[in-house]
């Protein structure tokens, strides 16, 4: 039993605040911890007083708690550190054949971006360690040449509440123009145009929903309103099509989706509607050989077929990849040459190329579990696809493989110091669930580990939103499996691990399958003697949360240990807030406890918060960003403060709050690697591996 330094957490005053919903009514003793400010982000300054001064006390607590730790943390960074040499991501050449790179310098904590011309020479585009500097946070994403290669464009996140701005480099005068100063989305929310004259971006409201598209000028001028969405459960993103005819805007939410269109050379008109949405129905669009590409889940095809479309009627030519059982389309990327297909075939990644002609060329690996991504901004003539490679014992490796027959190349492979994947063993194994269902699970150990001997378990999952949880390599989880953990996936139900009914049977009325899937897999590894009793530790971000919170309150004695980052733990309450940025978008996945007393009972019997009962809890860690408006400080606070009142094994249950974040860390690999040592040396202690 490991010992917790003994101090006494910070008194949270019960406040019983009851609510009145559809006939029931619920108390919520810890609502006075939500805060929303009238404009602006969050900020400790800007709380009211009583809220503040009880989160300062909660970061003592948590500095307190955590201070011994300190020792085996900074061990474990310095292993991270050491183990991490100079990373390079070779990007595909463009059209015009320049070849783009994003560098991490060894030792630097933010990438560096340049470009090779034609003729081989070295131009420097930006650092972002630059752009970082005197920001408490920074994070950007989604950078892009034009198609022009005059331009190179970024959205930046600044503050950490995820309201981007978008910054557009003149490679030719070395300028950097602000096109969007701020409330810009940042993933999938800008595109050049085809004709590199514009910008399209979509800008953020008050609810930090997505709503509107906006067209402005590269070089300068005022931003155009090319399209507004009025229905908060819908989403937006924008892309150029692959050969550059069109500017496509998809409007989704988790069960319906549309498209609207911008022609090349038609930039200004406003976009043509490709199908109009219709509940039960999703489709995305691209163009390929003369024609426009459809990929839905109409019609029954639930794992996704592929239909030609013409590019002037909109009319459906013919059906080019049909519904096939067991075989998920996750992504295509269209090239003159061959159409690239991203499939999922028994829980795998495969790529197949498709010629003109209808002839298909599988590419798969051996490996047990790995992953297969499709490099970004390739260009449409390129005789080649390039994909990024990796397992969970093997990092990240850049492959072209030959449009014409499938061979492969290795073009970069990212090289760590003292570091052999030989000495790691990759496994896929499977859980039987309570109801029948095999859960697979992806285990990382010590190739020197004996098949029979018991270790320390890290176990982590995700399960929600249709997101699987690829097996990618983590260079953190090799460290903590050097530190004598297995570290293993939960590929449960709610993910599409094994395709769209994966995700079905853990969702709204099904959600309990995720967590009882997870235990299912805990008890599983215990029991073949992967783990001891009493040796596991569960860990889960974001939605993640709610599945290892979950999965606590049903069997607390399972976990020595619970990680939650940024954990979605106030569930009934958040879906009943309609003025949130994500419920209106969610419910399909969740369900609608405002309208529906059949969703509210459901949720008011699995979300965390709300089920915390007298109950011999573990250790609980739960992180929080106080600008996070996806899921906000105040949840993981109130699940702390009520396994406080509850629990009977005077196990610590602790908030980690960051005043300068939001739902994600800044992006910076110390940072990464010094919170990921700070949760494994956490593990270690929970399972008495220090001292």
């Amino acid at each position: 039993m490991p010992s917790w330094p003994d101090i006494p957490p910070p008194p949270a005053p019960r406040e019983d605040h009851e609510i009145l919903q559809l006939g029931r009514a619920r108390v919520d003793p810890y609502a006075w911890m939500k805060f929303i400010p009238t404009s602006g982000s969050r900020s400790m300054d800007s709380l009211p007083p009583r809220l503040r001064e009880h989160l300062e006390a909660e970061m003592r607590y948590a500095q307190g708690i955590l201070h011994p730790l300190a020792a085996d943390a900074e061990r474990l960074y310095r292993c991270m550190a050491r183990r991490a040499a100079e990373a390079d991501e070779p990007l595909p050449a463009s059209s015009g054949q320049w070849r783009y790179d994003a560098r991490l310098p060894a030792g630097g904590a933010h990438r560096v971006f340049s470009r090779i011309g034609p003729d081989g020479g070295t131009q420097a585009l930006f650092d972002e360690a630059e752009r970082a500097e005197g920001h408490a946070y920074y994070r950007a994403t989604d950078h892009q040449p034009s198609p022009d290669d005059r331009y190179f464009a970024w959205a930046e996140d600044v503050i950490g509440d995820d309201r981007h701005r978008i910054c557009v480099l003149d490679t030719a005068s070395g300028a950097i123009r602000v096109v969007a100063p701020a409330d810009a989305f940042g993933y999938g929310g800008f595109a050049f145009s085809p004709s590199s004259r514009h910008l399209f971006w979509i800008w953020r409201d008050a609810h930090s929903r997505p709503t509107r598209l906006y067209r402005s000028p590269v070089e300068g001028g005022e931003a155009v309103l090319v399209y507004e969405e009025h229905d908060p459960a819908i989403f937006m993103q924008v892309a150029r099509t692959a050969a550059d005819g069109f500017v496509a805007l998809t409007l989704a939410g988790p069960d319906v989706s549309e498209v609207r269109l911008i022609a090349a050379g038609a930039e200004t008109a406003p976009p043509r509607l490709l199908r109009p949405r219709r509940r039960g129905v999703r489709y995305e669009v691209d163009e390929w050989n003369g024609a426009l590409l459809m990929l839905t889940d109409a019609d029954g095809a639930v794992d996704g077929k592929l239909l030609e479309i013409d590019p002037e009627s909109f009319a459906v030519r013919r059906v080019l990849v049909p519904q096939r059982a067991g075989a998920s389309i996750l992504a295509i990327r269209p090239f003159a040459a061959a159409l690239a297909r991203l499939e999922r075939v028994d829980g795998l990644h495969r790529l197949v190329l498709r010629h003109p002609d209808g002839r298909e060329i599988p590419v798969a690996f051996d490996d047990p579990a790995y992953v297969i991504e499709l490099a970004p901004s390739q260009p449409y003539r390129a005789r080649q696809v390039r994909i990024r490679h990796q397992t969970p014992a093997s990092p990240p490796r850049w492959i072209d493989v030959d449009l014409s027959d499938g061979q492969c190349r290795v073009v970069s492979q990212e090289r760590l110091s003292d570091f052999d994947p030989g000495a790691y063993r990759v496994e896929r194994l499977q859980a039987a669930a309570p109801d029948g269902a095999t859960i697979p699970i992806t285990v990382l150990s010590r190739a020197d580990a004996r098949a029979d001997a018991t270790q320390p378990l890290l176990l982590t999952g995700y399960g929600a939103y249709g997101i699987s949880f690829e097996p990618r390599f983590s260079l953190a989880a090799t460290v903590l499996v050097d530190a004598g953990f297995r570290y293993a996936i939960a590929h449960v139900r709610g993910g599409s691990e094994q395709g769209r009914r994966w995700y079905q049977d853990g969702c709204r009325d099904k959600k309990r399958n995720s967590m009882t899937d997870f235990i299912a897999c805990a008890r599983h590894l215990r029991d073949i003697g992967y783990a001891a009793p009493g040796g596991i530790v569960a860990h889960g971000v974001s939605a993640g949360g709610l599945l290892v919170c979950g999965a606590m309150n049903i069997d607390p004695g399972l976990w020595a240990g619970v990680i939650a980052q940024v954990p979605f733990v106030d569930m009934l309450n958040t879906m009943s807030d309609a003025d949130h940025p994500l419920v209106p978008l969610l419910r399909p996945d969740w369900g609608d406890p405002l309208s529906d007393p059949e969703a509210y009972d459901y949720m008011a019997a699995i979300s965390p918060y709300e089920n915390v009962a007298p109950a011999a809890y573990p250790p609980v860690l739960c992180t929080a960003g106080l600008k996070d408006d996806r899921v906000p400080y105040w949840e993981p606070a109130k699940l702390v403060a009520a396994i406080r009142r509850h629990s009977t094994s005077g196990n610590p249950a602790v908030l980690l709050l960051n005043p300068d974040s939001g739902h994600q860390e800044s992006d910076d690999r110390n940072g990464e690697f010094a919170q990921a040592a700070l949760f494994w040396a956490y593990a270690r202690h929970c399972v008495g591996a220090v001292d």
